[in-house]
């Protein structure tokens, strides 16, 4: 079995980002596995990056057993789209990896091509089960199979005590909504004069500039610090320093930034968007909150810093433990036999 060679497309833009994509986590470990794989691409021109995908295909038809396919909702649908096409055109068992918790509206707005993608393909991944419910209401059979956490690679750290220390880690970017985050350290700095914000993630769109120009509204850069991207390591050092990581998201699958957080023994809250809720349970393992209301996450916050959920640390390291590689690779395995 483990001589099978896969094609994995994708975004493998990890050294020029210095995130460690799901794409990397999952052909490294397929790699350790005695899985031959080839990954691609590592262009940042969008056009450029269509163009090697199609010719690593076309240059490796002969020798693939499979082909997964990283696939989005936005522009990377049509990516995943004319790959999956042209691995039908060789006879290639394709497999698309679903991310993006805009998916669903995805399948709506593009019928044609969604039944194009999913309803040829060898199989369909989902990494929530709020994408698999989604697909397989649109008759889509769909495997459920988590985002990896390296749950050995991660330090859990219970905060005894809890301080109003905010930790944000995204891209800055409209529909994760990061301006929410410093709205609510607002907020709280008029119960807590001491609280603070740490931004983690690049800088994607006008997002970026649209919280620095808040931040000087409120007259808050003491108390907000943007890193920019730091790699994996980095960051989660970082997060030694803080106690309550927020997730401000207007559209969401399963995020690993918030798997992760989990795993680190951060606190959890975050809106109630998308795949959110079957990856958090509310009070349990985090907070749930509506998307883009100020005032409801602030006051989600202050229960946390009063110790009314004394236990979700623990539970979110609980759950986080399920999504090992030990406790997945058979799965895959099933797969890719």
């Amino acid at each position: 079995m483990r001589d099978k060679k896969i094609l994995y497309i994708g975004n493998n833009l990890t050294k020029k980002t210095k995130y460690n994509s799901t794409l990397m986590v999952l052909s490294c470990l397929l790699r350790q596995e005695g899985f031959s794989l080839i990954v691609s691409s590592d262009k940042t021109n969008k056009f450029f990056r269509l163009i090697d995908m199609c010719f690593s295909l076309l240059k490796n038809s002969k020798k693939t057993d499979y082909v997964l396919i990283d696939t989005f909702s936005t522009i990377n649908f049509y990516y995943a789209l004319i790959i999956s096409q042209l691995s039908r055109l060789f006879k290639l068992k394709y497999i698309p990896i679903l991310h993006g918790g805009n998916l669903p509206n995805r399948l709506d707005k593009n019928p044609f091509f969604s039944d194009l993608i999913f309803k040829n393909s060898y199989k369909n991944i989902a990494p929530s089960n709020y994408l698999k419910s989604a697909f397989e209401k649109k008759g889509y059979e769909t495997v459920f199979i988590p985002n990896i956490v390296e749950i050995e690679n991660y330090n859990f750290k219970l905060r005894a005590s809890l301080a109003p220390k905010l930790f944000w880690v995204r891209a800055f970017k409209e529909i994760y909504n990061p301006t929410l985050a410093i709205k609510v350290l607002d907020v709280l700095k008029k119960e807590y004069p001491k609280a603070k914000l740490c931004m983690v993630g690049p800088f994607v769109d006008s997002s970026y500039d649209d919280c620095l120009k808040l931040v000087s509204e409120l007259n808050l850069e003491s108390s907000v610090e943007f890193t920019g991207v730091l790699l994996k390591e980095d960051w989660h050092k970082k997060s030694e320093e803080f106690d309550i990581f927020i997730n401000t998201t207007n559209f969401d699958n399963t995020p690993v930034s918030v798997m992760e957080a989990m795993a680190l023994g951060l606190l959890i809250v975050t809106t109630n968007v998308g795949g959110i809720p079957f990856l958090i349970d509310d009070k349990i393992d985090g907070l749930l909150v509506s998307k883009a209301n100020v005032e409801e996450m602030a006051d989600a916050i202050i229960t946390i810093l009063n110790n009314t959920f004394p236990n979700l640390s623990i539970k979110a390291r609980e759950k986080v433990t399920h999504f090992s590689w030990e406790n997945n690779k058979e799965k895959w395995f099933q797969i890719l036999k």
